[in-house]
């Protein structure tokens, strides 16, 4: 089974994830996307961000009525830094393998790898989706990343991806993105605005319920 690792804050999620999550499976003919909130995302140690259970529960909300998406909380089991690699190893050591196990990130994030832990290896354990958007200045892969490792991938037209020497791919595919943003709805909500048609019914009502983004602090135990 080709599956794909979606992972994200998702505070809270919202219909561009959907949408991007959809089209990559469609492009990529994968046969499920697992969503994968990060419990305590290295890059964003200066943002407050809401308890992990509420986020977890979002995030089953919003793709329950979809078969072919499913929801893991393997970073929310691990102490520490939610860490890519060790999400990607988590996998391989259940039931995935590598040829069949597709990371899905933006192209934003992926001009940053070289920033993430054990980028090298990471790169070598599956292969990378990266999500483009009509317009996105692609930097090239010899910007992104050193020039030796670039010049490890080579181009293969015919599936149009680059192909490491490690095998795992990459894998750039433009998409539509929704200009909807997790903020933006936090900020809506703190406003007492309407979040209607920006994430699905589900999450919109359990955000009222758990008085989630508001002044009052939620409760932990849902």
């Amino acid at each position: 089974m080709k599956v794909g690792l979606f992972g994200g804050t998702f505070d809270p999620i919202h219909f561009g994830h959907l949408r991007a999550a959809l089209e990559i499976a469609d492009i990529l003919q994968l046969e499920r996307i697992v969503f994968i909130p990060a419990a305590s995302p290295p890059h964003k140690t200066d943002v407050a961000i809401t308890p992990f259970v509420h986020r977890v529960r979002m995030v089953e909300l919003a793709v329950r009525d979809n078969p072919r998406f499913g929801v893991s909380d393997v970073e929310g089991r691990r102490d520490g830094k939610s860490y890519s690699i060790e999400t990607v190893r988590h996998f391989l050591k259940t039931r995935h393998r590598p040829d069949d196990l597709f990371f899905i990130t933006g192209q934003d994030a992926f001009d940053l790898i070289t920033t993430w832990r054990d980028w090298e290896t990471l790169l070598s354990l599956c292969h990378f989706a990266v999500m483009t958007r009509p317009g996105y200045d692609h930097r090239g892969l010899d910007r992104i990343l050193p020039p030796e490792i670039a010049a490890s991938y080579q181009r293969d037209d015919l599936h149009d991806r680059l192909v490491s020497t490690h095998g795992t791919c990459l894998y750039f595919r433009r998409i539509t993105f929704l200009d909807i943003s997790a903020s933006a709805i936090r900020a809506a909500v703190g406003a007492e605005k309407s979040i209607r048609y920006l994430t699905p019914d589900a999450v919109i009502h359990y955000i009222d319920a758990q008085r989630l983004y508001r002044s009052t602090p939620p409760a932990i135990t849902v």
